[in-house]
């Protein structure tokens, strides 16, 4: 989320979580106070790299209930805001094409509470495309992810499969899709979205 105006309309769909995106370089980048939101929601701060005491600071301020890890977060790095953010969600995000070594998420799996598999891409997330899900198949952990990059509201029937599939999908993670600029969504696309969703699983 960017746009005050844009907010409320979205929180008034109630999803379970809502970003904000404290990264200068990206278009969606938020500045400004954010409104009081319905306590089901939780206010999710997005960084790449930052500064671990920044980061800090910045959760605090904004009273984030959770973080997404969009850079290239070490364990220690993440063991430092567990210890100053003790009851804020950590959910690190890994980019994926054509395919990818799950090896890499061992490291990480008790110092996260979720992954985020997004589409690989020139930007830090917010590309627009869909990686290749079939990828997942291999996935070999029980750490519940969610499952982001390129969705649309086109794509009910592939979330629906991907979610009966066995795999430990914990939420989907919709961005650019349903926007008509960036950061400012299109209410009406996602509520047919999550309308489908909620009747087709």
């Amino acid at each position: 989320m960017k746009y005050i105006e844009n907010l409320q309309s979205v929180a008034d769909l109630q999803p379970d979580y809502l970003g904000f995106i404290f990264y200068d370089r990206s278009p969606r980048n938020f500045e400004g106070i954010i409104p009081e939101l319905p306590k089901k929601i939780k206010k999710t701060g997005v960084f790449v790299n930052e500064i671990p005491e920044i980061l800090i600071s910045l959760a605090q301020e904004y009273k984030l209930e959770a973080l997404q890890l969009h850079g290239d977060e070490t364990v220690d790095y993440i063991q430092v805001l567990k210890e100053h953010l003790k009851k804020v969600e950590i959910i690190k995000v890994f980019g994926i094409k054509d395919d990818f070594d799950f090896s890499l998420l061992e490291p990480y799996k008790d110092v996260v509470d979720y992954f985020l598999f997004d589409t690989k891409g020139k930007e830090r997330g917010g590309n627009g495309v869909k990686f290749d899900w079939s990828v997942l198949k291999e996935y070999p952990l029980q750490k519940p992810f969610f499952l982001s990059g390129g969705i649309g509201v086109e794509d009910v029937e592939e979330v629906k499969k991907i979610k009966n599939s066995g795999l430990p999908v914990y939420a989907i993670d919709i961005n650019s899709r349903f926007e008509t600029k960036p950061g400012f969504k299109n209410i009406k696309l996602i509520k047919k979205f999550k309308q489908s969703v909620i009747t087709s699983i």
